[in-house]
């Protein structure tokens, strides 16, 4: 066989690869069609005493924080949390949000107040989590604290252990 055919033949399996890889990977993450979303409560309002740092593994300079007090994961397997960002002169945004581990999708429910006053967001939809800037602190959540793959933690206190304790790279998913 000459070099090019070599080359071509090459070619070919990588592209098949790639496209084989996005397939099953997608499959993982096919929505449910069965699938309901619980009814959402408000968490209580942030306390400080209560607030899990977090790396968001970005460049950026901001200050990011779980309140421990609002982490639940419901029978739609949904991770519930509110998202406090810190600024380095000390604004804060607060969110109330989830993430779908069996999707890759996350939701933004409110904003919210240090004085436990919530703000429902408009046209709140799940979206997918991008790995982008703005997303970083929710892609670091799902991918080394609360999603083990596509499986959810199988509840609260679970989901506080695996927040607690960042994913270890050197091991595969399953293990947490």
């Amino acid at each position: 066989m000459n070099l090019s055919a070599r080359r071509f033949i090459g070619g070919g399996l990588v592209a098949l690869a790639l496209v084989s890889g996005s397939v099953s990977g997608g499959l993982l993450l096919e929505d449910d069609p069965d699938w309901k979303e619980a009814e959402v409560v408000m968490p209580p309002a942030v306390e400080e005493s209560r607030l899990r740092a977090f790396s968001s593994g970005s460049v950026s300079s901001n200050s990011f924080f779980v309140d421990e007090g609002s982490v639940s994961v419901s029978e739609d397997r949904v991770v519930r949390y509110t998202l406090v960002v810190r600024t380095p002169g000390g604004a804060e945004n607060i969110t109330f949000e989830g993430l779908r581990c069996a999707t890759g999708e996350r939701r933004i429910y409110a904003s919210g107040r240090r004085n436990g006053e919530w703000t429902p967001m408009k046209n709140s939809t799940w979206q997918p989590i991008r790995d982008n800037a703005y997303n970083r602190p929710r892609a670091a959540l799902a991918n080394e604290h609360f999603c083990d793959g596509p499986a959810a933690p199988r509840d609260r206190e679970h989901a506080l252990r695996l927040l607690r304790a960042p994913l270890d790279p050197a091991k595969t998913y399953g293990v947490r």
